[in-house]
Parts: C-alpha cells; sequence; structure tokens
C-alpha cells in the first residue's frame, strides 16, 4: 500500500540531495551526518538538546530541514506525560520546513520544496481516506513509532513526535507526514498551519460548518483557540464571543475578529451569552480550553440544537456528566473535533491561500522567536499565558531576555 506520490516499490532504488548552495545549512551542517534537537528523555523531565545521528533514509521517506516549530500545549501534555513508553522522544509536531533528500519511492517532492508537517498522516488509501476522513488515517500508529535517529552520546534509537519531531534543526519522516506548499510566506508561520491554523479553523469550516449570521462562542483562547475566532469571522458569523481568563488572550481574540470578550474570573459566562442572545445561548459554542468543566459550560451556553465542539485535547481519563433527558430533548449536538476534521492536502493549501489574500493572520499568532535551545522556557510562558505561541528558529540566536522564563 503505498501513499500519495510514491512510486512502485519495484523500482531501482536511489536518493536525492540538496546541495549547500540551494538550502544553506549552516557553515558546520552537512545533510545526513548529524543535527541537534530537543528530547524527551524522561516524562516530566525538561528536554535535553541532544546530537543525533539519523539512520538510513527508508524509501517513502523525507529528510528536511526544519526551518520553524511551533510551541503546543500538546508538547507539555506529551513532556509531562509521555508518549505511550516510547523513549527518548525528539518532541515538536507543528513545523514547516525544505526538503533536503527525497527516498527511492517518492516521486513528487524534490530536494528544495517547501513542506508543511501533519500530525496525523494522509496515506490516500486506507478505509478512512478514501472516504475524505484523513483525519482519521489508519497508519498514524505506524508512522508514529518509526525511530529515525540515533543518540551521538547514548547510542539510545530517538523516536519522534507523531513521526515529526519538529524540535530540531532536522527531520526524517514519512511522505504522508507531508504536504508541499508552494507560497512565500515566513517559515514561522507556515508552521502554526500544521496544527494550530487547522484545528482551530477546521473546528469552525470543517467540523461545525458555522452558517453566516450565526453567534459563536469560544472558551479557551491560547494559540487554538484564537484560530476557531478567526475561523468563526471566516465564515461569516454575526457574534464572536471569546472567554478567557487572560487579558491578553482577550484582546488578541478581538484583534482576530471576536465582537465580545468575557472574562470568565469575574463575570458568569453562561448568564452574559445568553443575555446577548435574548436568552437562547450561543448557535454554536466551542471549548479550547481542555478541561471537562469547560465543555460542561459550553454545552450549557448553548441554545437548543446548537452545536457543541469539543476542540481542546484533554487528559486521558477526564469525565464530564451529562442528563441523558436534557441531551435528547435540547437536541443539543456534541461534537468531537480531531485535527480540525482536516483534509491535510485539500486544507493546507487552502489555508495559505486565506493567509495570502490577508483573510487569515498567522504573523499575530507568533508571539516570539526562540532558539532551540530555549525551547524549555517556552513551556514556562505557556503555562503563565504570556504568548499566543512561541515559534523555534532553529537558526535563531539564544535570546538572554528568556532565560528568567519572562513571558
Amino acid at each position: 500500500m503505498h501513499g500519495p506520490g510514491l512510486r512502485g516499490a519495484g523500482e531501482v532504488s536511489y536518493s536525492v540531495q540538496l546541495s549547500s548552495s540551494e538550502a544553506p545549512l549552516g557553515p558546520d551542517k552537512t545533510p545526513g551526518v548529524g543535527m541537534r534537537a530537543a528530547v524527551m528523555i524522561e516524562p516530566g523531565r525538561p528536554l535535553e538538546v541532544r546530537e543525533l545521528t539519523p539512520r538510513a533514509l527508508r524509501p517513502t521517506e523525507v529528510h528536511l530541514r526544519i526551518d520553524a516549530s511551533g510551541v503546543c500545549r500538546s508538547d507539555e501534555t506529551i513532556r509531562r506525560h509521555g508518549m505511550g513508553g516510547l523513549g527518548p522522544v525528539i518532541l515538536g509536531h507543528e513545523g514547516a520546513g525544505t526538503v533536503l533528500e527525497v527516498g527511492s519511492q517518492v516521486g513528487d517532492l524534490s530536494p528544495g520544496n517547501r513542506v508543511i508537517g501533519a500530525f496525523q498522516p494522509a496515506c490516500g488509501s486506507c478505509w478512512h481516506c478514501v472516504r475524505s476522513r484523513t483525519h482519521h488515517c489508519e497508519q498514524i500508529m505506524h508512522v508514529a513509532t518509526q525511530a529515525h535517529w540515533k543518540d551521538d552520546h547514548s547510542g539510545d534509537r530517538t523516536w519522534s513526535m507523531s513521526g515529526l519531531g519538529t524540535f530540531a534543526e532536522e527531520a526524517v519522516v514519512d511522505r504522508m507526514s507531508v504536504v508541499a506548499v508552494n507560497t512565500d510566506l515566513p517559515a514561522e508561520q507556515l508552521a502554526l498551519i500544521g496544527c494550530a491554523v487547522m484545528t482551530g479553523v477546521g473546528a469552525a469550516l470543517n467540523t461545525a460548518r458555522i452558517e453566516p449570521g450565526s453567534v459563536v462562542a469560544v472558551l479557551g483562547c491560547g494559540g487554538v483557540g484564537q484560530f476557531v475566532v478567526q475561523g468563526a469571522r471566516i465564515a461569516g458569523a454575526s457574534r464572536i464571543v471569546a472567554i478567557d481568563p487572560v487579558l491578553r488572550k482577550r484582546e488578541a481574540a478581538t484583534a482576530n475578529g471576536a465582537t465580545d470578550v468575557i472574562d470568565p474570573t469575574t463575570a458568569d459566562a453562561i448568564e452574559v451569552v445568553r443575555d446577548m442572545t435574548g436568552g437562547c445561548g450561543a448557535d454554536y459554542a466551542f471549548e479550547v480550553a481542555l478541561s471537562g468543566p469547560t465543555l460542561r459550560q459550553a454545552y450549557d451556553l448553548c441554545r437548543n440544537a446548537g452545536t457543541v465542539v469539543a476542540v481542546g485535547m484533554p487528559t486521558a481519563g477526564t469525565t464530564v456528566e451529562f442528563d441523558a433527558y436534557q441531551l435528547f430533548s435540547t437536541e443539543k449536538r456534541l461534537l468531537g473535533c480531531y485535527y480540525g476534521s482536516g483534509q491535510v492536502r485539500r486544507d493546507f493549501p487552502r489555508l495559505v491561500a486565506l493567509a495570502e489574500a490577508g483573510r487569515l493572520d498567522l504573523a499575530g499568532a507568533v508571539s516570539r522567536r526562540i532558539a532551540l535551545d530555549d525551547v524549555n522556557e517556552a513551556f514556562v510562558a505557556m503555562a503563565n499565558g504570556g504568548v499566543i505561541r512561541s515559534v523555534i528558529v532553529p537558526s535563531a540566536p539564544v535570546r538572554a531576555d528568556l532565560r528568567g522564563g519572562s513571558a
């Protein structure tokens, strides 16, 4: 079974490399010779920047230079709790890069192509993919459990988060895990499309399918929540209510199209939304705060026959209670939203086009650009609520002002 753009297995094996003049790697970098990456050695500990060497490139794989990688709350979840017993693991799943080398069966990518990583692969031929549900591609476990690297110091095999591992100078990925894009947008903006943008805008346009003129409430306005707000604006919502306890995030939501903001620490969001809507509630309510109580709150502030969308990834085992009769009688739709119900080969180019047309603001979500060595400070800033997104640019200098963990 071959994914999109793969040649037949019987063809002669070869690989193509990008010369340093076509994609400069810096004075000390050569494709396939080793690179630096932020690695989770053990769950709960700070990441360590290690020197790693790749194994031989397989026929369906692509070797990338990572140009930028966003730091997402899901990365922090994996850092704290691990990745199903696999380790050590290069974290990072939201990234953009440039192709350095392709395997023998990769026929539609060439060295120098710009790509965005997709943390959910799209093989194009499994049961879900042929039914336009590539966000549930059956190849995810295969892709996510390949060890592409070896630690130069310990000799340990090293895995990549979601088959990507973008907290690094380079990555080796399966072809089905990247989407080529033809654009001049900066890498730090393109990287966000791989997770936050696809999830947030996709939740609004693909999962909920917001109708023009609707009232939309967004609970939780971090990186993903900001793009839910933008997705609602793009869809033509008449009123967008952003609910978050952090002032900076409410201000960012207003800049992204929210018409109203609520601080849930000083006001009852359910009552305020009902007052805004003549007692009915929101047509669509999006939970992006990663908790059971906020999902229940989203349900309660949604009108009868409205749509509630669970976008945030809570810790496994989180429970929410609903009155079964209420669920029946109110006809509220409760939808899960995994990866914005995204079809990445269709949606990534669309999101790029929206950004190029000025209808989707990517730059505003980039709170700061940091070096690979500052990755642990990005987790501190995220916990403090001081950023929408920190973006790692491996070539960036280490910032002295991050040493105290300031936002």
